[in-house]
């Protein structure tokens, strides 16, 4: 007897190939060439099955984000955020791997398109902060918090801030391109943090 074909299979195909697909696209012709018909034609289904799932380009496109960050964690072979018990070499790791990212056209274009759409579209930035950056924030937040708990870092020592502090510096310029992202700047960057937060005895 014949098997009867798994629609919620078939569903996880389509709808991965239209993540991907969008993922492949916006870093091909960027946002605003960008259409649900390209989508649809290079992931092979219709446009309607598209607005089945999503509202729009930009709703696709967060989505395929979230899909790759959660394929980076993975590749990277750690869930969370690295405790060693060495801050700073745990800082450094996860700035460097962030920087390979943002060097990385896979993860550029798409996040680049985000940030964009974002600026002019404030549900679309609400949606992107709750679902995307606040999650990466929060893990930094909580290795500085057990930082500070183990008495690594100042008690009066304030968490989100400093993790403005170290991506801040980063997300300048990855946004205005003004010079080349490194190892070496990611490194100096965490230093100077610690430096300014450190415990004093």
């Amino acid at each position: 007897m014949a098997k009867t074909p798994d629609a919620s299979r078939r569903s996880d195909r389509s709808r991965r190939a239209i993540l991907d697909a969008a993922l492949e696209l916006v870093g091909e012709v960027g946002y605003n060439k960008l259409t649900i018909e390209a989508i649809a034609a290079r992931a092979g289904v219709g446009k309607q099955t598209i607005y089945r799932w999503w509202p729009s380009k930009a709703a696709v496109l967060l989505d395929a984000s979230l899909a790759l960050a959660g394929d980076a964690g993975t590749e990277g072979g750690w869930e969370g955020f690295p405790d060693t018990g060495d801050l700073a070499a745990d800082l450094k790791y996860v700035l460097r791997a962030t920087v390979d990212e943002m060097n990385d056209g896979k993860y550029d274009a798409p996040a680049r398109a985000l940030t964009a759409a974002g600026a002019t579209d404030p549900a679309l930035g609400a949606q992107f902060n709750e679902k995307l950056l606040e999650p990466q924030l929060a893990l930094y937040e909580e290795r500085l918090r057990t930082a500070r708990d183990a008495g690594q870092i100042a008690e009066d020592t304030d968490l989100r801030l400093a993790v403005e502090l170290l991506l801040g510096p980063l997300t300048h310029r990855w946004l205005l391109r003004t010079a080349p992202l490194t190892h070496a700047f990611t490194d100096a960057i965490v230093d100077r943090v610690l430096g300014g937060i450190a415990r004093v005895s």
